[in-house]
Parts: structure tokens; C-alpha cells; sequence
């Protein structure tokens, strides 16, 4: 048995569309799967939990973006249940880590056929994510932009806009595998993929199965030069930056009076814990 979860409003209604294709493309093949999408992110938490403690299931079939990720990981970790994502959102970064075709996203679920591995996942304060952890100005940004009451992802390039006039660098504490400093910063991204925002490249490096985070730190400059700097991360190139350092580490914790997202989704103030949890999750890719 197969559970399929999905987002219908992904993407711009494309998480529907892709619904009636999978569910048609399963019975052509005759796959037995129970549909637990629920109609809210709640009732579809619940679903799945429940499901997937009374069940034999075979994997879970996601529709959907970024957020039917983050949904789907938080009961899928450290199970024997393999995730196969069916890419329908805006950013699609983990689809994008996994190498799954965007273009033609029903042709993913031949992956069924095909052996699963193990992946890495963050957990921060109990909170699973397979992608990015950030602070500072990206986290701001994304405070403002869910006050909008519309979607689509050019209210992130206004909200950008509108505080980047306002934005100051603050001060963090690190605590990185037990190794303590002290700096100013403008962005902080923890990274287990390499990518988020639908392709920006933050930690090009980062790979999601090495069993550690890749730490991009951006120091204080100008708003011209952050401005210069900013489109080069669609391509990965603005880490050679004098300003930007990459460390590497499995645990870290930071102290600020800033707030954290991760995978799109808010964390909360920090200080945040976040840690690597090697290979906790299985996929298709």
C-alpha cells in the first residue's frame, strides 16, 4: 500500500492538476495507494500519522512543493518508508537536490521501480528540515512577505525591496562542534542541500548524504554591494566573496535577537540547536 499526499494548492493550483494525473497513472498500473491529503495541513498531518502507524506501507507519494516536504518528513524520519516526491511548488529545491525532473514531474513515479538510499535531514529544536536553516536578512524578509495577503513568488522580491533600506547586521553567537566565536552578520544559512528560493545555490558544496552541514556566513557590507552580490547566488559564485565563509560542522547553536526559518517554514526566535541527522530519511531520486 501506497499513501499519496498532496498539496493541492501548490504551485498555483499545479499540485491539483498533478493529483488527477498521478491517481490516473496509478490505476493504469494497478498500485494500490490511499489517498491522506486531508483538507487542511492539520487534518493531513493527522492522516499521515495515522496511517503510517497502522498500515504496511510502502512509501509515500507527495505532491506538492517545498511545504509537503517539510509536512512529510517530520513522520517520515528514521522510518523505513521512503518518500517519493512528485515536484508541483514554486521552488521545488529539494526536488531540485534529488535530481527529479520538473519539467515532466508525473515521469518521477517510474522511480517506484528503482532502489531507494538514505539521505541526511537537519533537526532543529524538534523540528525536522532537508534543506536550508537561515537567519538575518533572508528571515526578515520572509516575516514580511507571509503578512502579504497574496502568494506567488515575486512578494519575496517586494518584501526584499522594502526592507533592505532598514536592514542593519546584528551579532551572533556560534557554537560550532563545541568551537565557540563571536560575529557580525548579515545572512546565516545551514545548509544540508545546497539550495533554496527555488535555485539560489547559498552552499553550492553542500551535499545532502556527507553526514554534516555546510555554514555560509555573510558578513557586513554595504546594501550596494549586497545588491552586486546577491544575483550571483542563482549560479553559486558569490562564495568567493571576501566577506563569506563556509565552515562545516554537525552541531551548532547560535545566540542572537534575530528569528530562523527553514524550508520556507517559520522556526521561531533564536537561540537555535540545530544538528545533522545522518541518513534519517529515504528517498527516491
Amino acid at each position: 500500500m501506497y499513501l499519496l499526499l498532496c498539496n493541492p494548492t501548490s504551485g498555483g493550483g499545479k499540485g491539483a492538476e498533478l493529483k488527477d494525473l498521478v491517481t490516473r497513472e496509478l490505476e493504469l498500473q494497478d498500485i494500490e495507494y490511499l489517498d491522506v491529503s486531508g483538507s487542511s495541513f492539520e487534518s493531513a498531518t493527522v492522516n499521515l500519522k495515522n496511517a503510517v502507524a497502522d498500515l504496511r506501507v510502502e512509501g509515500l507519494i507527495a505532491i506538492g512543493g517545498d511545504g509537503i516536504v517539510h509536512l512529510s518528513i517530520q513522520i517520515l524520519a528514521k522510518t523505513s518508508i521512503p518518500l517519493l516526491l512528485i515536484p508541483a511548488g514554486t521552488g521545488n529545491d529539494f526536488a531540485r537536490v534529488l535530481q527529479l525532473d520538473l519539467k515532466d514531474p508525473i515521469a518521477n513515479l517510474q522511480k517506484l521501480a528503482k532502489d531507494t538510499i538514505n539521505v541526511d535531514l537537519g533537526l532543529v529544536d524538534g523540528k525536522y528540515f532537508a534543506e536550508i536553516l537561515s537567519t538575518g536578512f533572508d528571515s526578515i524578509v520572509n516575516e514580511r512577505a507571509n503578512r502579504f495577503r497574496f502568494n506567488g513568488r515575486w512578494k519575496y522580491n517586494l518584501a526584499m525591496l522594502l526592507e533592505l533600506p532598514f536592514f542593519r547586521p546584528r551579532e551572533y553567537m556560534f557554537e560550532i562542534d563545541g568551537n565557540s566565536f563571536k560575529t557580525r552578520a548579515m545572512l546565516i544559512a545551514i545548509a544540508n542541500g545546497c539550495s533554496y528560493g527555488g535555485g539560489m545555490k547559498v552552499c553550492p558544496d553542500a551535499r545532502i548524504d556527507d553526514g554534516s552541514f555546510d555554514i555560509m556566513i555573510l558578513r557586513p557590507v554595504s546594501k550596494f554591494e549586497f545588491l552586486k552580490v546577491f544575483p550571483k547566488v542563482y549560479r553559486g559564485t558569490h562564495v568567493s566573496h571576501p566577506k563569506i565563509e563556509i565552515l562545516k560542522g554537525k552541531k551548532v547553536r547560535i545566540i542572537a535577537d534575530a528569528v530562523s526559518y527553514a524550508d520556507g517554514e517559520r522556526i521561531g526566535r533564536l537561540p537555535l540547536n540545530a544538528k545533522i541527522e545522518p541518513g534519517a530519511l529515504k528517498v527516491w531520486c
